[in-house]
């Protein structure tokens, strides 16, 4: 048996940790719908909408989960579609560390920017930046359509 120096001990231990990352990532239990590890948001992947499953939301309106997870770069992401009926909100006024980004597809609505209303409709891109209040209020007679994409350093909620 050879005599291992502290280079090749601390090569060891650190290919041993890179293994039992690998192995955790790859073991964990069943993610949440559209919830990726960082290992999976390594790899390039096409999400074909048609196999995204509908959740029916306590309003009444549905949502489609793209994808969720920490980036190998390190920032947390959430990406999904909803449809929110005539006269809904999708919940209270709120703020979260995290900015978000609202691509509006379809509807009439109304955004809350920290107290100020803001028409929007089908093309116009929402940027709500982080801890500041915000909400969005369907305020036409059809269902509206969104893409929500989210960032942060934080972990997920």
């Amino acid at each position: 048996m050879t005599t291992m120096d502290r280079r090749s001990l601390l090569t060891l231990l650190s290919g041993l940790a890179a293994v039992a990352v690998a192995t955790d990532d790859a073991l964990a239990a069943p993610l949440a719908q559209g919830q990726l590890t960082t290992a999976q948001l390594s790899s390039s992947r096409v999400l074909h909408f048609k196999d995204l499953p509908a959740v029916t939301l306590d309003n009444g309106g549905t949502q489609r989960r793209v994808m969720s997870g920490t980036l190998p770069t390190g920032e947390f992401i959430e990406i999904h579609e909803t449809v929110l009926p005539a006269g809904k909100m999708p919940h209270a006024p709120h703020h979260h560390p995290n900015s978000e980004w609202l691509f509006i597809q379809s509807g009439t609505l109304e955004y809350d920017d920290n107290g100020t209303t803001i028409p929007v409709g089908p093309g116009d891109i929402v940027f709500s930046a982080s801890n500041v209040l915000h909400g969005l209020n369907n305020v036409g007679t059809t269902d509206a359509t969104y893409i929500v994409f989210s960032v942060s350093r934080q972990t997920p909620e």
